[in-house]
Protein backbone atom coordinates (compact mmCIF):
# COMPACT_ATOMS: atom_id res chain seq x y z
CA UNK A 1 0.00 0.00 0.00
CA UNK A 2 2.18 3.28 -1.15
CA UNK A 3 1.55 6.53 0.54
CA UNK A 4 -0.03 9.83 -0.89
CA UNK A 5 -1.39 13.20 0.26
CA UNK A 6 -2.95 13.83 3.94
CA UNK A 7 -6.25 14.82 3.97
CA UNK A 8 -8.08 14.18 7.82
CA UNK A 9 -11.94 15.51 7.98
CA UNK A 10 -12.47 14.08 11.80
CA UNK A 11 -9.94 14.19 14.79
CA UNK A 12 -10.88 12.34 17.97
CA UNK A 13 -9.25 11.12 20.63
CA UNK A 14 -9.07 8.38 23.13
CA UNK A 15 -8.72 8.80 26.72
CA UNK A 16 -8.22 6.23 29.07
CA UNK A 17 -9.98 7.53 32.08
CA UNK A 18 -7.52 7.00 35.13
CA UNK A 19 -8.00 7.31 39.00
CA UNK A 20 -6.93 6.96 42.36
CA UNK A 21 -8.24 4.15 43.34
CA UNK A 22 -8.74 5.09 46.54
CA UNK A 23 -10.87 8.60 44.73
CA UNK A 24 -12.40 6.69 41.65
CA UNK A 25 -14.60 9.89 41.53
CA UNK A 26 -12.02 12.96 41.26
CA UNK A 27 -10.92 10.72 38.61
CA UNK A 28 -13.89 10.17 36.90
CA UNK A 29 -15.08 13.66 36.81
CA UNK A 30 -12.03 15.00 35.68
CA UNK A 31 -12.12 12.80 32.77
CA UNK A 32 -16.04 14.11 32.25
CA UNK A 33 -14.67 17.57 32.26
CA UNK A 34 -11.64 16.47 29.97
CA UNK A 35 -14.22 15.03 27.21
CA UNK A 36 -16.14 18.86 27.73
CA UNK A 37 -12.99 20.55 27.20
CA UNK A 38 -12.99 18.05 23.88
CA UNK A 39 -15.77 19.38 23.12
CA UNK A 40 -14.95 23.29 23.17
CA UNK A 41 -11.70 22.41 21.13
CA UNK A 42 -13.53 21.16 18.46
CA UNK A 43 -13.00 17.35 18.62
CA UNK A 44 -15.19 15.60 16.40
CA UNK A 45 -15.08 12.26 18.89
CA UNK A 46 -14.47 11.55 22.29
CA UNK A 47 -13.92 7.51 22.82
CA UNK A 48 -13.31 5.74 26.40
CA UNK A 49 -11.45 2.65 26.86
CA UNK A 50 -13.39 -0.20 29.03
CA UNK A 51 -10.74 -1.67 31.24
CA UNK A 52 -11.48 -4.61 33.98
CA UNK A 53 -9.53 -4.80 37.04
CA UNK A 54 -7.98 -1.63 36.74
CA UNK A 55 -8.52 2.01 38.38
CA UNK A 56 -10.11 2.95 35.02
CA UNK A 57 -13.50 2.81 33.17
CA UNK A 58 -14.61 -0.17 33.72
CA UNK A 59 -18.06 0.40 32.46
CA UNK A 60 -18.07 2.50 29.09
CA UNK A 61 -21.52 2.04 28.85
CA UNK A 62 -22.53 4.36 32.27
CA UNK A 63 -19.82 6.40 31.64
CA UNK A 64 -20.51 7.60 28.56
CA UNK A 65 -24.18 7.88 29.47
CA UNK A 66 -23.08 10.42 31.84
CA UNK A 67 -21.08 12.00 29.46
CA UNK A 68 -24.24 12.66 27.28
CA UNK A 69 -25.22 15.30 30.30
CA UNK A 70 -22.00 17.10 30.01
CA UNK A 71 -21.77 17.66 26.20
CA UNK A 72 -23.77 18.21 23.51
CA UNK A 73 -22.24 18.04 20.20
CA UNK A 74 -18.89 15.87 20.31
CA UNK A 75 -19.17 12.25 18.96
CA UNK A 76 -18.94 9.68 22.23
CA UNK A 77 -17.38 6.34 21.42
CA UNK A 78 -16.37 3.20 23.35
CA UNK A 79 -13.12 1.55 22.55
CA UNK A 80 -13.69 -1.04 22.84
CA UNK A 81 -16.35 -2.92 24.57
CA UNK A 82 -14.91 -7.00 25.17
CA UNK A 83 -18.36 -8.65 24.22
CA UNK A 84 -17.28 -11.50 25.99
CA UNK A 85 -18.66 -9.82 28.90
CA UNK A 86 -21.31 -8.61 27.78
CA UNK A 87 -25.10 -10.00 27.06
CA UNK A 88 -25.91 -9.31 23.37
CA UNK A 89 -29.33 -8.70 23.87
CA UNK A 90 -28.79 -6.15 27.71
CA UNK A 91 -25.86 -4.26 26.04
CA UNK A 92 -28.22 -3.17 22.77
CA UNK A 93 -30.71 -2.11 25.80
CA UNK A 94 -28.50 -0.40 27.61
CA UNK A 95 -26.20 0.96 24.84
CA UNK A 96 -29.58 1.65 22.60
CA UNK A 97 -30.57 4.57 26.18
CA UNK A 98 -27.11 6.08 25.90
CA UNK A 99 -27.29 6.69 22.07
CA UNK A 100 -30.70 8.14 22.83
CA UNK A 101 -29.65 10.24 25.58
CA UNK A 102 -26.50 11.39 23.07
CA UNK A 103 -29.36 12.70 20.73
CA UNK A 104 -27.68 9.97 18.08
CA UNK A 105 -23.74 10.49 19.02
CA UNK A 106 -22.77 6.75 20.25
CA UNK A 107 -20.37 5.27 18.55
CA UNK A 108 -19.92 1.53 19.72
CA UNK A 109 -16.70 -0.08 19.36
CA UNK A 110 -16.64 -3.74 20.05
CA UNK A 111 -13.88 -6.90 20.56
CA UNK A 112 -15.02 -10.19 20.60
CA UNK A 113 -12.65 -13.48 21.49
CA UNK A 114 -11.75 -14.49 25.06
CA UNK A 115 -11.36 -11.31 27.00
CA UNK A 116 -8.66 -10.72 29.46
CA UNK A 117 -8.64 -11.45 32.91
CA UNK A 118 -11.17 -14.36 31.67
CA UNK A 119 -9.67 -16.74 34.13
CA UNK A 120 -10.55 -14.25 37.28
CA UNK A 121 -13.61 -13.03 35.60
CA UNK A 122 -15.31 -15.64 34.15
CA UNK A 123 -16.26 -17.14 37.52
CA UNK A 124 -17.88 -14.17 38.55
CA UNK A 125 -19.49 -13.04 35.17
CA UNK A 126 -21.03 -16.43 33.74
CA UNK A 127 -23.39 -19.21 35.57
CA UNK A 128 -21.71 -22.93 34.77
CA UNK A 129 -19.30 -24.00 33.15
CA UNK A 130 -17.98 -20.56 31.45
CA UNK A 131 -14.48 -22.38 29.57
CA UNK A 132 -16.72 -23.65 26.95
CA UNK A 133 -18.76 -19.80 26.64
CA UNK A 134 -18.90 -18.28 23.62
CA UNK A 135 -16.60 -15.69 22.43
CA UNK A 136 -17.09 -15.77 19.23
CA UNK A 137 -17.72 -12.93 16.40
CA UNK A 138 -21.29 -13.95 16.43
CA UNK A 139 -21.77 -12.32 19.79
CA UNK A 140 -21.11 -9.29 18.10
CA UNK A 141 -23.40 -10.51 15.26
CA UNK A 142 -26.46 -11.23 17.41
CA UNK A 143 -25.96 -7.53 19.30
CA UNK A 144 -26.28 -6.23 15.82
CA UNK A 145 -29.18 -7.66 15.12
CA UNK A 146 -30.95 -6.70 18.36
CA UNK A 147 -30.52 -2.95 17.03
CA UNK A 148 -31.76 -3.63 14.01
CA UNK A 149 -35.27 -3.59 16.14
CA UNK A 150 -36.67 -6.09 14.45
CA UNK A 151 -40.15 -7.29 16.42
CA UNK A 152 -39.71 -10.81 18.28
CA UNK A 153 -42.15 -13.24 17.26
CA UNK A 154 -44.27 -13.88 14.60
CA UNK A 155 -46.75 -10.99 12.79
CA UNK A 156 -49.56 -11.68 15.76
CA UNK A 157 -47.38 -11.95 18.65
CA UNK A 158 -48.04 -9.09 21.01
CA UNK A 159 -47.64 -8.48 24.65
CA UNK A 160 -49.43 -6.59 27.57
CA UNK A 161 -48.18 -4.04 28.98
CA UNK A 162 -49.65 -0.37 30.81
CA UNK A 163 -49.84 0.71 27.51
CA UNK A 164 -52.03 -1.25 25.66
CA UNK A 165 -50.66 -4.39 24.00
CA UNK A 166 -47.73 -3.71 21.80
CA UNK A 167 -45.71 -5.19 19.44
CA UNK A 168 -42.40 -6.56 21.19
CA UNK A 169 -38.93 -5.44 19.89
CA UNK A 170 -36.36 -3.95 21.88
CA UNK A 171 -36.64 -0.29 23.61
CA UNK A 172 -36.22 1.93 23.03
CA UNK A 173 -35.05 1.97 19.51
CA UNK A 174 -32.11 3.80 18.62
CA UNK A 175 -32.23 4.46 14.91
CA UNK A 176 -28.99 4.94 13.32
CA UNK A 177 -26.72 3.25 15.86
CA UNK A 178 -26.64 0.17 13.75
CA UNK A 179 -24.53 2.21 11.17
CA UNK A 180 -22.15 3.46 13.90
CA UNK A 181 -20.87 0.00 15.22
CA UNK A 182 -17.05 -0.26 14.97
CA UNK A 183 -15.02 -3.55 15.48
CA UNK A 184 -11.44 -3.54 16.71
CA UNK A 185 -9.44 -5.04 14.00
CA UNK A 186 -5.80 -6.43 14.73
CA UNK A 187 -5.35 -9.22 12.48
CA UNK A 188 -5.78 -10.10 8.93
CA UNK A 189 -9.33 -12.20 10.05
CA UNK A 190 -10.78 -10.16 12.29
CA UNK A 191 -10.67 -7.15 9.52
CA UNK A 192 -12.09 -9.86 6.58
CA UNK A 193 -14.66 -10.31 9.31
CA UNK A 194 -15.50 -6.80 9.94
CA UNK A 195 -15.51 -5.89 6.74
CA UNK A 196 -18.09 -8.39 5.47
CA UNK A 197 -20.37 -7.60 7.86
CA UNK A 198 -20.51 -4.06 7.56
CA UNK A 199 -18.88 -2.86 10.77
CA UNK A 200 -16.93 0.48 10.87
CA UNK A 201 -13.38 -0.43 11.80
CA UNK A 202 -10.85 0.62 14.33
CA UNK A 203 -6.95 0.09 13.87
CA UNK A 204 -4.10 1.50 16.24
CA UNK A 205 -0.90 1.74 17.15
CA UNK A 206 -0.88 -2.26 18.24
CA UNK A 207 -1.48 -5.22 15.92
CA UNK A 208 -1.05 -8.76 14.70
CA UNK A 209 2.41 -9.93 12.44
CA UNK A 210 1.65 -12.05 10.30
CA UNK A 211 4.27 -13.27 7.94
CA UNK A 212 6.01 -10.02 8.94
CA UNK A 213 8.17 -8.23 11.64
CA UNK A 214 7.13 -5.02 10.04
CA UNK A 215 3.85 -3.03 11.83
CA UNK A 216 3.42 -0.68 8.82
CA UNK A 217 3.50 -3.80 6.42
CA UNK A 218 0.95 -6.17 8.89
CA UNK A 219 -1.60 -3.48 8.95
CA UNK A 220 -1.51 -2.42 5.97
CA UNK A 221 -1.88 -5.74 4.33
CA UNK A 222 -5.24 -5.50 7.29
CA UNK A 223 -6.69 -2.26 5.70
CA UNK A 224 -6.37 -3.92 2.48
CA UNK A 225 -8.21 -7.56 3.60
CA UNK A 226 -11.09 -4.88 4.83
CA UNK A 227 -11.85 -3.02 1.86
CA UNK A 228 -11.72 -5.62 0.03
CA UNK A 229 -14.41 -7.21 2.34
CA UNK A 230 -16.72 -4.18 2.71
CA UNK A 231 -16.43 -3.68 -1.12
CA UNK A 232 -18.81 -0.56 -2.21
CA UNK A 233 -20.65 0.13 1.36
CA UNK A 234 -19.57 3.29 2.99
CA UNK A 235 -18.01 2.38 5.98
CA UNK A 236 -15.33 4.31 7.83
CA UNK A 237 -11.95 3.33 9.14
CA UNK A 238 -10.42 5.39 12.08
CA UNK A 239 -6.85 5.35 13.13
CA UNK A 240 -5.34 5.26 16.70
CA UNK A 241 -1.78 6.70 16.76
CA UNK A 242 -0.70 7.97 20.59
CA UNK A 243 0.93 11.00 19.63
CA UNK A 244 1.98 13.49 22.66
CA UNK A 245 3.50 16.61 21.76
CA UNK A 246 4.91 18.64 24.59
CA UNK A 247 5.33 22.45 22.51
CA UNK A 248 3.56 24.05 25.83
CA UNK A 249 4.43 21.78 28.51
CA UNK A 250 7.65 22.78 30.81
CA UNK A 251 11.32 21.13 30.62
CA UNK A 252 10.41 18.34 33.35
CA UNK A 253 6.96 17.59 31.50
CA UNK A 254 8.71 16.96 28.28
CA UNK A 255 11.58 15.00 29.80
CA UNK A 256 8.89 13.07 31.46
CA UNK A 257 6.74 12.57 28.32
CA UNK A 258 10.76 11.71 26.23
CA UNK A 259 11.36 9.17 29.02
CA UNK A 260 8.08 7.03 28.55
CA UNK A 261 8.26 7.09 25.33
CA UNK A 262 11.82 5.55 25.84
CA UNK A 263 10.72 2.90 28.10
CA UNK A 264 8.27 2.10 25.78
CA UNK A 265 10.12 1.84 22.64
CA UNK A 266 12.40 -1.96 23.38
CA UNK A 267 9.05 -3.28 22.35
CA UNK A 268 8.57 -1.60 18.88
CA UNK A 269 11.27 -3.49 17.98
CA UNK A 270 10.19 -7.56 17.40
CA UNK A 271 7.12 -9.13 17.98
CA UNK A 272 5.88 -9.19 21.49
CA UNK A 273 4.34 -12.96 22.60
CA UNK A 274 2.71 -16.05 20.82
CA UNK A 275 0.24 -13.89 18.82
CA UNK A 276 3.53 -11.73 17.70
CA UNK A 277 1.77 -8.55 18.37
CA UNK A 278 3.32 -5.79 17.13
CA UNK A 279 3.54 -1.97 18.24
CA UNK A 280 3.88 1.43 16.34
CA UNK A 281 6.46 3.70 18.21
CA UNK A 282 4.94 6.38 20.39
CA UNK A 283 4.95 10.16 18.58
CA UNK A 284 6.35 12.24 21.02
CA UNK A 285 7.96 15.88 20.38
CA UNK A 286 7.41 19.10 18.85
CA UNK A 287 4.78 19.80 16.24
CA UNK A 288 7.45 19.71 13.52
CA UNK A 289 8.76 16.66 14.59
CA UNK A 290 5.65 14.92 15.11
CA UNK A 291 4.17 16.03 11.79
CA UNK A 292 7.21 14.82 9.70
CA UNK A 293 6.57 11.20 11.11
CA UNK A 294 2.70 11.06 11.16
CA UNK A 295 3.42 12.39 6.99
CA UNK A 296 5.54 9.00 7.00
CA UNK A 297 2.99 7.15 8.44
CA UNK A 298 2.28 5.11 5.20
CA UNK A 299 -1.40 4.18 6.69
CA UNK A 300 -2.74 7.54 6.95
CA UNK A 301 -3.39 8.73 3.57
CA UNK A 302 -5.54 5.70 3.18
CA UNK A 303 -7.79 7.24 6.13
CA UNK A 304 -9.69 10.36 6.85
CA UNK A 305 -10.01 9.89 10.61
CA UNK A 306 -7.46 9.98 12.96
CA UNK A 307 -7.81 8.93 17.22
CA UNK A 308 -5.39 10.63 19.29
CA UNK A 309 -4.82 7.86 22.08
CA UNK A 310 -3.78 9.59 25.37
CA UNK A 311 -1.07 7.38 27.82
CA UNK A 312 -2.23 5.72 30.57
CA UNK A 313 -0.03 6.95 32.62
CA UNK A 314 -0.17 11.13 33.15
CA UNK A 315 -2.25 14.00 34.55
CA UNK A 316 -5.22 15.89 33.85
CA UNK A 317 -3.51 18.41 33.48
CA UNK A 318 -1.14 16.72 30.81
CA UNK A 319 -3.86 15.36 29.04
CA UNK A 320 -5.37 19.11 28.52
CA UNK A 321 -2.38 20.00 27.42
CA UNK A 322 -1.61 17.29 24.89
CA UNK A 323 -5.31 17.93 23.48
CA UNK A 324 -4.62 21.65 23.17
CA UNK A 325 -1.70 21.59 21.39
CA UNK A 326 -2.50 18.52 19.05
CA UNK A 327 -5.26 20.12 17.98
CA UNK A 328 -3.68 23.71 17.39
CA UNK A 329 -0.93 22.75 16.37
CA UNK A 330 -0.96 19.36 14.08
CA UNK A 331 -4.43 18.66 13.46
CA UNK A 332 -5.03 21.75 10.93
CA UNK A 333 -1.71 20.54 8.89
CA UNK A 334 -3.43 17.12 8.47
CA UNK A 335 -6.37 18.92 6.20
CA UNK A 336 -8.56 18.67 9.54
CA UNK A 337 -10.74 21.95 10.35
CA UNK A 338 -13.19 22.64 13.16
CA UNK A 339 -15.13 24.94 11.53
CA UNK A 340 -18.00 22.40 10.49
CA UNK A 341 -18.34 21.16 13.89
CA UNK A 342 -18.43 24.35 15.51
CA UNK A 343 -21.30 25.90 13.05
CA UNK A 344 -23.31 22.58 13.74
CA UNK A 345 -22.84 23.23 17.75
CA UNK A 346 -23.83 26.79 17.26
Amino acid sequence: MSGGPVSIGHIGFLTPGNYPADDPLAGLEKTLQLLAYGEELGFDSAWARQRHLEPGISSATAFLAAATQRTSRIQLGAAVIPIGYESPYRLAEDLSTVDVLSRGRLNVGLSAGRPLHADLIGPLAFDGEWENFDFSHERVNRFADNLRGTYLGDAETVIKTPFGPQRPRLQPYAKGLIDRIWYGGGSLRSAGWAGRNGFNLLIGNVTTGEETDEFFVAQSRQLQAYRAAVGPQQRRVALGRVIVPFDSADAATRKRYEQYAAGRHERTLTPQGERRTLFARDIVGTSDEILERLFADPILPHVSELRLELPYEFEDEEYRQIIHDFVTRIAPQLGWSPAAAIRAAS
